[in-house]
């Protein structure tokens, strides 16, 4: 059995619940390393989830991350990482990102507008997703995939630590890379969206009461002139 085409709806036609499949999802990150090379690593826990309907309607997605699953492929700069010289990870074990704001600014591009909080601190980031399409795999299960990236100075979140080098410049560099590669199955249909109550009209304000005329005199104008002259 073999995995159906991918496919490209627009991302406006998306509609469900969606988790994140942590064994076919990457959430890593680059560094620049004594200035001249570059370090990558990843994180091995995660779990994330995202719900929407048609339109981008009411569009969320939530992500969190153990801290202490950090992967650098060298044990002891990850036991650096996850010390309180950076993610700290016995008083911050998560790093987690709720959005806030999700719209397509261009065709098959997802802008993610949202809170990361990294270390106890919490920032706004807005991470731009290119859509790769969806596909049903032998499974049944109906996947979209999604790939994007933001670079964020780890500073903002309290990552301060570093050395300076002899030959000047510092060993870790402060902008990094956060970079997505994200499979999710769709799990169910989207929620309903909330009921829009209605507005209750204004009661009506009491009418004053229509000023009445004052009744003429008996006999109207000419009377009164037939009185007076005759």
């Amino acid at each position: 059995m073999t995995t159906a085409p991918a496919t490209a709806p627009t991302i406006a036609a998306l509609s469900g619940r969606y988790t994140i499949d942590p064994s076919h999802t990457e959430i890593g990150f680059v560094a620049r390393h004594a200035m001249v090379t570059k370090v990558r690593g990843a994180f091995t826990e995660f779990e994330g989830s995202a719900t929407t309907r048609p339109g981008l309607a009411d569009a969320a997605i939530a992500l969190t991350i153990q801290a202490g699953s950090v992967d650098t492929g060298n044990a002891d700069r990850d036991g650096h990482l996850r010390s309180a010289d950076f993610f700290d990870v016995e008083t911050h074990p998560t790093i987690t990102f709720v959005s806030t704001r999700v719209v397509e600014t261009a065709p098959q591009v997802l802008r993610v507008e949202g809170q990361l909080t990294m270390r106890g601190v919490t920032r706004p980031v807005a991470i731009d997703f290119d859509f790769d399409g969806a596909a049903t795999d032998p499974f049944g299960n109906e996947r979209v995939g999604l790939s994007g990236s933001v670079v964020v100075n780890r500073k903002d979140f309290g990552l301060e630590w570093n050395a300076a080098l002899e030959t000047g410049g510092v060993l870790v560099s402060e902008n990094v890379t956060l970079v997505f590669e994200v499979s999710a199955i769709r799990s169910g249909d989207a929620p309903e969206a909330a009921p829009v109550e209605d507005e209750q009209p204004a009661p009506a304000r009491a009418s004053a009461p229509a000023a009445q005329a004052q009744p003429a005199a008996r006999g109207g104008f000419v009377a009164w002139l037939k009185k007076i002259f005759a």
